[in-house]
This record gives C-alpha cells, structure tokens and sequence, in this order.
C-alpha cells in the first residue's frame, strides 16, 4: 500500500507578497500567452466574417431548422456563384476577339502601291534556239531538234543559264508598252523595274520603298494607266500537254506594297486583250493579335524579322523561302524567282504566319471592250497593224485610287482580364457578398487553424512527475526515495530524518523567523 507525506508550507508576510505577485505576474503572462497561440473556433469565426449567411449558419447559437434554412441558403448560392466564375473563365479561356473597321479622314497625298504584271506566256518563240527548246523540253512541251529540223537521240548541249534564257527569251516591255501615264505625267519602260516570277521576266512598276511614287487625287486619270501589245504571234505552239502548259491570253496583275515581292501565280488577277480593265484601290491597313489570342508574328524590337533573301518579312516571302527549301532539298538547286541563298533549309511543314501590321490593297475591278469601231482604224495605222490584231493583242490597265483614305481593321480582344475579374467581382457580390478582403478572412482562418494543429504535433507536453496546488505537495514514496540522499539501509536514521523533518526552531534561521509553522 502506498504511503503518501503531506507537506504544507507556510511562509512569512514578508516574502509572501512579492511571491505572490511574481505567481500572479507569470500566470497572467502564461495566460496571455496561451490565449494569443489558441485559435478561434468556427462559431467565432463565422460571427466576425463579412461573408454574408456564414454567422447566421454557423455562428454561435442553438441548432434548429432557422439555422438549417440559412445553410442550405450558403451552400446553394456557393454552388451558383461557381457555376457563374467557371462560365466566365472558359469563356476567357477561349481568347475571344473581333474585328474593329475605322476610316481614316483623307489625306492629301497616298503612296501609290507597286504594280506588277507578266505575259502570261513566259518565252517568245521566235526567240527560242535549238538549246532553248531542247533545256525546255519539260517546260514546254516542244520536242527537241537538231538543225536539219528532225529530232535526234544523242543531242548534247552546254548546261543553261535560266536568267540568260529568261532575259533573252520573255517578252520584252519595251515592245508591248504602247502608252504608259501616271497621274498625267508621260513614262516608258524605264520606270519598270525587272523582277523573276513563275512566269518568268516581269516588270514592277513603282518597286523602290525609298522613292515611292505618290497619289494626289483619286479616281481615273490619278493613278496609272498603260497599253499593252501582248504579241500572241509569239506565243507558244502547244505540242504536248505539261504541267506548265498555258491556254490563256493576257497579262497577270499583282497590286501589292513595295515591301512585299510578288507572289502573282496565287495572289495575281488576269487581264484579257480586247478590253480596257479598271481596278479601283482603296489602302488597308491591318492589325492582327499576337498570342494567345492569334497567331500573327510579333514585331521585334528591331522591327519585323528578316527573311533570308528579303528586306522585311511578308507572307509572299515567307512562301517563296518555303519553296526554295523544298526544291533545294530535291534537287539542291534553286528557280530563277526564288531567293538568291541557298544556306540551310527547314525541317518539318513551312508555317508562314500573318505578320501582326500588314498593308494591302482591296480592289474593284470593271471592263469595257476596246476598241470601238471608230478607234480601231486609227490604232491600226498608228502602229502599223491591221485592225484584227489590234483586237486581239491590245489591252489597256487603269488602276487608281477611289479615294484619299484608308481602312484600318484591328482585332481587338472581346474579352480581357479586366472584364473576367469585374464579371467575377459582380457574381460574387450578387450570390454571397464576397470580395477580395473577405477570401483573405478565410485564407487567414485557415492559416491559423491549421498552424496551431502543427505546433501541437511538433509540441507534445511533458507528463509532470509532481502536482501542487497552493501550499501542499503530495509526494508518493518511491520519489522520497529517489530524492532522499540515502537510497540504502545502511545510512543513518538521524540523518535521514533531519534531513526530512528539520527543527523547528533553525540555529541559523533569520531573525524574524523564515518559518511560523512547519508540520508533516
């Protein structure tokens, strides 16, 4: 049976008031201390939160079908705001834009665009030597011969020169320009410059950036207008059906800027002989989104990126660096049209993006037949044709501006961050009377609560090996033993027992006396 010592101390008036006022200083700090450290219960929380309906729901108070009513009420109207924010998001998501059309006031001077055309035949027959026909053979269709007019197995030619071929063998401006006006200044070939296409030597009116010819009026006679011979007697005989074999008769026509070369086999118009053509311009200027919202490519710092070959980066040069790389990859030679670098090449499919600015031009196009019964006979003795020919070879081009101005088309985006986070601040005010502030309330909460939890784990409290409350100890054997300076039974009982139980009356005591009362 265990035996328990009942010790009570009782101690002078003296040290008793700064005692207890040093105990009652140390509960009140360990009392704040506990009470800063403790975090707040649900009830306390949702009685503070500007979180409309969570007081009401889980706030102190009895339980009952009030109560249950203001929850379903949270819950319900919880689940419609995040119904609404996950609609708004995936509309967000899906980077929606539209078009924006604005025209511009006019202006008293337009730079007048690059005008480039081509015979659509490529290569004047009377031109063609026995080597011509025989290195385009695949091109034309026509059988190689040799001299005697036969066609023979072995014939050897030295290898071509395509430029020579082409500058040598296309049809010359010199002989189809007739009449060349711009804005009602006479000009002639030289103020054509040459360039290489499919089809073959063509000629670009207008083609320098830096000295760019300019429009001061709009409408017929502003703008610039040509007549054109385009020589079918120099068409070429169709022996065989090839790929590049032509059965029209006319001119190509690409209107473009100064920047962009001519892509005239998938972006050229056709003009036909027997016919004064129209074409009426009007500027665009265009302005494509970037990611994520298109796909356009973004300017750098430096302006648009080059191409290799080209000044500036267009679509049209972008396709022509594609071909190349796939003719390059083929045959490891290039088209005369293509771009003078045959450095490296590209792996995988050609993507040639939209550049994010971009200029071009639209276009109206009306004809009237030409000529009339009356001119025919004057056309034919000015230049020395019957009037069947003048019929069949003569065209003229007018192309001018409607007017001055210009549109400027942008895609804007339809749906930005600001809307999203306004929509969302709206639903979230019209379903549970939330802001910003009030999910920082919680997050705060929760930062609180679940913190206290880890100090608990990381904190577990030390079983004490003694109790005391006021003045009395309680002290079970085994500890007297422990603290007794004497475990065995070979120290002495005076020893031990004034080392337990002292005198009453101290020697050494002070002279008030530290003890009044001393009992065990």
């Amino acid at each position: 049976m265990p035996i328990e010592i009942v010790c009570k101390i009782k101690f002078a008036e003296e040290d008793a008031k700064p005692k207890e006022k040093e105990a009652g200083d140390e509960q009140s700090l360990l009392g704040a201390a506990q009470g800063a450290a403790a975090p707040r219960d649900l009830a306390t929380f949702a009685s503070t939160s500007t979180l409309h309906g969570l007081g009401r729901a889980c706030g102190p108070g009895p339980h009952g079908l009030r109560r249950t009513l203001w929850a379903l009420a949270l819950l319900t109207s919880l689940v419609a705001f995040l119904y609404q924010a996950v609609g708004l998001a995936r509309g967000y998501l899906t980077r929606p834009h539209l078009v924006a059309m604005d025209p511009a006031a006019p202006a008293p001077v337009a730079g007048f665009p690059a005008v480039t055309l081509c015979n659509i035949n490529r290569f004047r027959h009377s031109a063609l030597s026995d080597a011509d026909i025989f290195h385009l053979a695949n091109l034309t269709g026509l059988p190689p011969k040799d001299r005697d007019g036969h066609r023979a197995a072995g014939l050897r030619y030295p290898e071509p020169d395509m430029v020579d071929i082409l500058n040598r063998t296309g049809h010359q401006l010199a002989d189809m320009l007739k009449s060349c006006n711009f804005s009602g200044h006479h000009c002639s070939a030289s103020n054509f410059s040459v360039v290489y296409t499919r089809y073959g030597k063509c000629y670009t009116f207008n083609a320098d950036p830096q000295s760019s010819l300019p429009s001061r009026a709009g409408g017929m006679g502003s703008g610039l207008e040509i007549m054109l011979d385009i020589q079918q007697e120099e068409y070429l005989p169709i022996w065989r059906e090839t790929n590049e074999t032509s059965f029209e008769a006319g001119i190509r026509v690409q209107i473009h800027s100064q920047e962009e070369p001519p892509y005239i086999h998938q972006l050229g118009f056709g003009v036909s002989p027997g016919f004064q053509t129209f074409v009426s311009c009007q500027e665009q200027r265009l302005t494509y989104l970037p990611q994520p919202w298109g796909n356009c490519r973004t300017e750098s710092e430096l302006g648009e990126p080059e191409l290799q070959g080209y000044s500036a980066y267009s679509v049209s040069a972008c396709r022509l660096r594609c071909e190349k790389e796939a003719v390059l990859q083929r045959c490891h030679c290039r088209m005369v049209h293509m771009p003078d670098s045959l450095s490296g090449s590209s792996e995988g499919p050609c993507f040639c993006p939209t550049p994010c600015n971009l200029t071009r031009y639209g276009k109206e196009i009306s004809m009237v037949k030409i000529p009339n019964r009356g001119s025919a006979r004057y056309l034919a003795r000015k230049y020395n044709r019957n009037e069947t020919y003048i019929r069949e070879n003569f065209l003229v081009l007018d192309v001018f501006f409607e007017a001055l101005t210009s549109e400027a088309m942008e895609q804007r985006a339809a749906y930005g961050l600001s809307a999203l986070l306004g929509d969302l601040g709206g639903q979230m005010g019209l379903f549970i009377g939330a802001s910003i502030l009030t999910l920082l309330e919680i997050l705060d909460y929760i930062y609180e609560v679940s913190w206290d939890r880890l100090k608990r784990v990381w904190r577990r409290p030390k079983t004490p090996l003694r109790t005391s409350s006021g003045g009395i100890s309680t002290l079970g054997l085994q500890e007297l033993k422990e603290q007794s300076p004497c475990p065995s039974r070979g120290c002495a009982e005076g020893g031990g027992a004034s080392s337990l139980l002292p005198n009453h009356h101290h020697p050494h005591g002070p002279p008030g006396g530290l003890f009044e009362d001393f009992a065990c």
